[in-house]
C-alpha cells in the first residue's frame, strides 16, 4: 500500500511539472520571442496572409511554385511521406510531378528541373526554395504576367536568402510571391 501511494505521489508530480509547470514556462519564454512566439506572419494591407516558416499551395501559373507537400500544406498534419525512393508509388508520384512542371515549363528539360520543385520536404511544409528552383520559374511567370524576364529575374534574385554562417541559399516563396504582387 505504501508503494501505491509513493507511485500516485510521484505521478501527481510529474503530471504538474510536465503538464503544468513546464508549459507555462516555455509560453513565459515564448513571451520575449518576435510577435510572442506565435509564428513570423506576413502582411498585406495589414491583412495577415501567411506564415514566414510555412509553406503554402501556390499553383497559379502567374506566382511562382513552392516545394511540392506530403501533407497538402496542412500545418496541423505536418509531416513527410515516409516512401523510400525506391518506392514505386513515390517514383509515380514525382513523375507526375515533373510531367506538370514540363507541361508548364516547355522550355525546360527534364533534368534541369531542381529536385525542390519535384519532391517534397521532410515537414511538407517548407516554405522555401532553392534559388534554382525559383530562377527557372522566370519565364512562365514574366510571361503570365506580361512582364520583363529581366524585372522579375532580378526580383527573385532580390529575394535570395543567403545563409549567415553555413547551408545553401533560399527563396522564400510567399515573400517572393507578394513581392511580386507588387512589382509593376
Amino acid at each position: 500500500m505504501k508503494n501505491i501511494f509513493s507511485i500516485l505521489k510521484l505521478t501527481f508530480l510529474m503530471v504538474v511539472l510536465f503538464a503544468v509547470i513546464y508549459p507555462l514556462a516555455i509560453y513565459g519564454i515564448a513571451q520575449f520571442a518576435p510577435n510572442k512566439g506565435k509564428g513570423e506572419t506576413i502582411s498585406v494591407n495589414e491583412k495577415v496572409v501567411g506564415y514566414q516558416k510555412i509553406g503554402q499551395k501556390f499553383d497559379q501559373s502567374n506566382y511562382f511554385w513552392g516545394r511540392p507537400s506530403a501533407v497538402d500544406y496542412n500545418a496541423a498534419g505536418s509531416g513527410g511521406s515516409n516512401k523510400a525512393a525506391s518506392n514505386p508509388d513515390y517514383l509515380a508520384l514525382v513523375q507526375k510531378r515533373i510531367d506538370t512542371f514540363l507541361i508548364a515549363h516547355p522550355y525546360l528539360k527534364k533534368l534541369e528541373i531542381p529536385a525542390d520543385m519535384v519532391t517534397a520536404s521532410g515537414s511538407g511544409l517548407d516554405p522555401n526554395i532553392s534559388p534554382e528552383g525559383a530562377l527557372i520559374q522566370v519565364k512562365r511567370v514574366a510571361e503570365v504576367r506580361k512582364l520583363s524576364e529581366e524585372k522579375v529575374k532580378a526580383l527573385v534574385e532580390n529575394k535570395i536568402n543567403k545563409p549567415t554562417l553555413a547551408g545553401t541559399s533560399t527563396v522564400n516563396v510567399l515573400e517572393l510571391n507578394v513581392a511580386l504582387d507588387e512589382l509593376k
